[in-house]
């Protein structure tokens, strides 16, 4: 990006930051210094009290009740009214009313490619809960037919993507949270002009936030004169709104309904190691192809309508109208998607399930470890019961604050025989579970709550196959450029301990 187009950037965005604090600042104002009268209080006061009775009722996380609890407390006289104002906005309720539109449309369309489940469960009946939750409740099937590749670090990835793309004969799609001009996105971007000039259908999606400084203001009007079609998701706009907490944290490339790619890895240079941002960039991801390919169209079609607001007929993209279905195999997989407005945290459940089954061990790789009780006291059990539990985390933080919290959990893994290491030669970004030489999820969400519990995230659950393998294989041979964590490691001065204590308690937010 040139000076020039930067410097229109951050004056647009930054007069967006300054009229979201105006309008917070007015209403702060308002209710502390306007001429509302004792009764006016009173009921404010007693608005505050119902809220929290009501956040306390809620089937909710206890990380968000507390600090609602600990906020309505402590500014009794507009807590309530803010609390009001934030989960009852048309916006909100917009996008979760379209959310379950596109689910909807997409239920039977997920089906078409013959999933695996009663035969997979009939062989391996022990997972058949793991199996039946993804498929009969969130709605996600699992296939066999489906051939998986596992890629260490986003250089690998990034080399057979660009092979790929240029396979391509019918569509492209791109669902990405960030995307900045570099090296990386760059050698993509060419050859999806020469695809989009040969006929081939190109989409792209990406994150408004996660671009926030890094693509010039109507990226999306560029890469629509190059014939790319391309939308953003949910603009920032300077409107106060929690609807803003909402972002599309996905990351996805599907080639002609055969071919899809997740994982943890961003279209920018520091994911290839082309530019160092924070030392040496681990991440990981997972290329499938065959039948589980067409899940990962019908996540990406989703989210487009949710965006653009358009009807289409997501059937039309399906690629084996009037072909054999694929026969290869190396296993199972069921690709899989998280939504905030569902009521159901598929991302945080796929993981819970695969601590409860593990039997010898779990491995896990994560760029953030900020627990709620739930996965907190998942992780803390199976290590009591004699599962090897090992979480791997950066070494180097890319914000000190996050990365403070995280390491405010340590002590209590320890306790419970968690094994912890942080990886030395710089910032690893991978997320990835793998546990007893079978199972593995690999996708974009992170251990913490907004990957969780507020963004769109997706992933791959596996079972057998060359990624599980290659996975575990990895995990154990990056140990080697890692520190492991002790219990000495742990005991921080007074300060740090408090410091720690006040950021678990706005952890939610983070």
């Amino acid at each position: 990006m040139n000076k020039k187009n930067f410097a229109a950037l951050l004056l647009h965005r930054t007069l967006i930051v300054l009229l979201l604090l105006l309008q917070l600042a007015l209403i702060v104002y308002v209710l502390l210094s306007g001429p509302a009268s004792e009764e006016i209080r009173t009921v404010l006061k007693i608005c505050s009290l119902f809220c929290c009775l009501y956040i306390l009722s809620r089937h909710d996380k206890g990380g968000y009740k507390l600090i609602w609890t600990f906020f309505l407390l402590l500014f009794p006289l507009f807590g309530g009214l803010v609390y009001l104002f934030s989960e009852w906005q048309y916006p909100v309720w917009k996008m979760r009313r379209r959310t379950k539109t596109v689910a909807r449309k997409a239920e039977p369309l997920l089906k078409q490619a013959k999933p695996a489940n009663e035969s997979f469960c009939q062989h391996h009946p022990s997972l058949r809960p793991s199996v039946d939750y993804l498929s009969r409740t969130a709605g996600f099937p699992l296939y066999d037919g489906t051939r998986t590749t596992y890629f260490p670090l986003g250089e690998r990835m990034w080399a057979e993507l660009k092979q790929q793309l240029r396979k391509a004969e019918h569509y492209i799609f791109l669902e990405y949270f960030i995307v900045q001009p570099g090296q990386m996105w760059n050698e993509i971007l060419e050859i999806l002009r020469e695809k989009a000039e040969a006929g081939v259908k190109v989409r792209l999606l990406y994150d408004d936030f996660g671009c926030f400084f890094l693509l010039p203001r109507h990226y999306d009007r560029l890469l629509r004169s190059y014939g790319i079609e391309c939308a953003v998701f949910n603009p920032f706009r300077p409107l106060l709104s929690t609807v803003q907490n909402n972002r599309d944290h996905r990351k996805i490339a599907v080639i002609d309904g055969r071919v899809a790619f997740t994982g943890g890895i961003n279209l920018a240079d520091e994911y290839i190691n082309a530019y160092e941002k924070h030392g040496h960039w681990k991440d990981t991801a997972v290329m499938l192809e065959g039948k589980a390919a067409w899940s990962f169209t019908v996540l990406f079609l989703q989210m487009w309508d949710l965006t653009t607001g358009t009807e289409e007929d997501y059937a039309t993209y399906y690629p084996w109208r009037g072909c054999p279905l694929p026969t290869f195999s190396d296993g199972y997989a069921a690709p899989y998607a998280d939504t905030p407005h569902d009521g159901d945290n598929v991302g945080e459940h796929v993981y819970l399930q695969i601590l409860h089954n593990a039997k010898h061990y779990v491995y896990i790789n994560t760029p953030y470890l900020i627990l709620d009780d739930s996965i907190l006291s998942a992780l803390c059990l199976a290590a009591k019961s004699g599962v090897d539990i090992r979480i791997t985390t950066p070494h180097k933080a890319d914000k000190w604050w996050v990365h403070m919290t995280t390491r405010s959990y340590y002590r209590q893994l320890l306790e419970a025989g968690v094994k912890i290491y942080e990886y030395t030669p710089g910032f690893l970004h991978a997320k990835s579970f793998v546990s007893d030489d079978a199972v593995a999820a690999i996708g974009s969400v992170n251990l913490d709550f907004r990957s969780l519990y507020l963004h769109f995230e997706c992933g791959v659950w596996l079972y057998g196959g060359r990624a599980v393998t290659q996975l575990r294989d990895d995990y154990l041979q990056t140990l080697a450029c890692c520190q492991p964590i002790t219990a000495e490691d742990c005991r921080h001065r007074l300060p740090v301990r408090l410091l720690q204590a006040c950021l678990r308690l706005v952890a939610p937010l983070m």
